[in-house]
């Protein structure tokens, strides 16, 4: 059962202010239905849709509504890491081996199911702010494992690094040959190179490599642009 799917570019609580978009992605519906009403009553938040990881049409969903932060369990990260909204892991798990392996996949937050609810909240304005968050008792296995990793993204030119920072963004070729004012063709050339030199095939991967590389989207405006 899917709640509160709205998928206007963003909605407006009554003094005007916009709200923060969040899906919710979970197996265990019962608490999904309940967290996302729990979320609605939030001052600055709006629940715009709810459902399990497995679900066909995910990735659809995402795009379709546009969400500027998903929450999901740990095994699913891989599931929407590349879409251009941040992601929080909603979690039951304490394994330090999958906080490591999720802050690599390019999560931005791990938070525990037993957090208050007003925790979560905080963390869901935060990483739409540019902020990251994982425990501390977590903290510095993912500060050694992202030390002692090399950067993926080494091997790209300036330019292809602005294509894919474009990407992330959200942004489309079209989109992207305008803000770097280069024809579409050179973007599309760009976008084969860094394919060719991350050793993916499509603008997903790329993107699911650029998180777990660090990079993340410019703004929250610009995870509303498709």
């Amino acid at each position: 059962m899917r709640s509160h799917e709205d998928t206007g570019a963003f909605r407006e609580d009554p003094g005007g202010v916009k709200l923060l978009r969040v899906l919710l992605v979970d197996d265990h519906r019962m608490l999904t239905e309940a967290l996302a009403v729990r979320l609605s009553a939030e001052p600055g938040l709006w629940v715009a849709g709810t459902c399990v990881p497995d679900e066909e049409g995910l990735a659809e969903m995402v795009l379709r509504l546009r969400p500027n932060v998903i929450t999901v369990e740990a095994d699913h990260v891989h599931d929407v890491v590349g879409a251009a909204a941040r992601v929080v892991v909603l979690t039951a798990s304490r394994d330090r081996r999958q906080v490591v392996e999720a802050a690599r996949a390019g999560a931005d937050a791990w938070v525990h199911k037993s957090c208050p609810v007003e925790h979560l909240v905080e963390v869901l304005h935060g990483v739409c702010r540019g902020d990251a968050y994982f425990p501390p008792e977590h903290l510095g296995a993912v500060l050694r494992d992202l030390r002692e990793g090399g950067d993926p993204l080494d091997v790209l030119s300036a330019r292809e690094r602005e294509v894919l920072q474009a990407m992330v963004d959200g942004r489309r070729g079209d989109e992207i040959a305008g803000q770097l004012n280069v024809s579409a063709n050179t973007v599309r050339t760009h976008t084969q190179s860094i394919f060719a030199k991350l050793d993916v095939h499509s603008r997903l991967e790329a993107m699911s490599v650029a998180r777990a590389a660090g990079v993340r989207p410019h703004t929250v405006i610009s995870l509303l642009r498709r």
